[in-house]
């Protein structure tokens, strides 16, 4: 039996011994593959369990989805971040309820017509609900093809993945190709991890040309990153009773179709109170007083960072438009959790339920 060969079978036996038992493992049903796999894209597996369970709750099928409203969806989405992914998973939903018939494409390539599925997804969906043998790569799979089969080229460049979009073409069986698929992504997030490999428990460490080597913690080669910018933004907390003013984003864009309060970065030259001035005239035409911080928060995105003052703030007397958000609300501290919002968001409404708990 050749390397490859060894490779594939070696996994395949390893995964049904020692697989992690996960409420999407063992199903064919598409949708709910599909919807394992846009969760757990960027995201942990244990966050995802919950989400999961909830979301199959709420939207069992693809039919239920494609006529739910887009607040619900990114509802029960919220803490999940890349909020581009439910948005895009409603749209593809009602794509597939309208021109399907429900049913899901049985091909890769019909599959990756449709908003937010590309090469992986398809592949996965594919793979594990249609046994079609349709390789799959993600940042799993490129770290266990770098270590097995020693390679130098960086694997975030375009070149990198092309020879590990080949390797991976060559090793998929054509028989069990959707476990195949989860196996080589179990291995690299249980045993071949980024740091400190388990080479001790892989079951194919005697094919891998990097244990061989003792060069693990050289693979997989990366491009450098290039350094992450963090912009300084401020938030304005309008209160009118026990009401706080919110305003939705666009649907499209970071953070689209949420709910936020309003603001914006901060310019060179300016401060933040300044900052907010000019923002919230922008966005809502209004002039306004900031009054004292309420709090800072953090928060990391995929290429920038965010460190966020909220200020209480007084209108001037006028009604605050709609110029920049897609709505705007007044609603009671009470009922902001009824409002899907970011993660810099809700802690700034939890914290305003908070002292207002207090001080009621």
């Amino acid at each position: 039996m050749n390397t490859k060969l060894q490779f594939s079978q070696r996994l395949l036996d390893w995964y049904h011994a020692y697989a992690r038992r996960l409420p999407w493992r063992g199903l064919s049903d598409p949708y709910a593959i599909w919807i394992s796999e846009i969760m757990a894209q960027q995201t942990r597996v244990d966050t995802v369990i919950p989400y999961f369970l909830r979301w199959m709750e709420r939207f069992p099928n693809v039919q239920t989805l494609a006529k739910a409203d887009e607040q619900d969806v990114l509802a029960a989405w919220e803490g999940l971040g890349y909020y581009s992914r439910a948005r895009n998973m409603l749209k593809a939903a009602q794509i597939i309820h309208s021109e399907f018939d429900d049913q899901f494409p049985l091909k890769r390539e019909d599959l990756e017509k449709l908003p937010g599925i590309g090469r992986y997804t398809g592949a996965a969906v594919t793979s594990i609900a249609f046994h079609q043998p349709e390789p799959v790569l993600d940042g799993n799979v490129k770290r266990v093809l770098s270590r097995v089969f020693d390679l130098a080229v960086m694997v975030n460049t375009s070149a990198g993945e092309k020879k590990c979009w080949e390797l991976a073409e060559q090793l998929i069986p054509e028989e069990q190709p959707g476990d195949y698929n989860q196996a080589v992504m179990e291995l690299g997030a249980m045993v071949c991890t980024p740091r400190s490999p388990l080479c001790g428990q892989c079951p194919v460490s005697d094919l891998c040309q990097s244990f061989a080597l003792g060069n693990q913690a050289q693979r997989p080669v990366m491009q450098p990153k290039p350094a992450v910018p963090t912009y300084t933004v401020a938030a304005a907390v309008f209160k009118r009773g026990n009401a706080v003013l919110i305003a939705r984003r666009p649907s499209k864009g970071l953070l689209g179709g949420l709910w936020e309060f309003p603001g914006g970065k901060m310019e060179p030259g300016e401060t933040l109170p300044l900052a907010l001035v000019r923002e919230i005239k922008e966005e809502l035409g209004v002039e306004i007083h900031v009054g004292e911080p309420l709090g800072e928060y953090k928060h990391a995105y995929t290429h920038f960072k965010v460190r966020l003052t909220a200020f209480a703030c007084e209108l001037d007397g006028s009604e605050p438009q709609p110029l920049e958000a897609s709505e705007i609300r007044w609603v009671p501290l009470a009922d902001l959790e009824q409002f899907p919002m970011g993660k810099i968001d809700r802690s700034i409404s939890r914290d305003l339920e908070g002292r207002h708990g207090l001080s009621g």
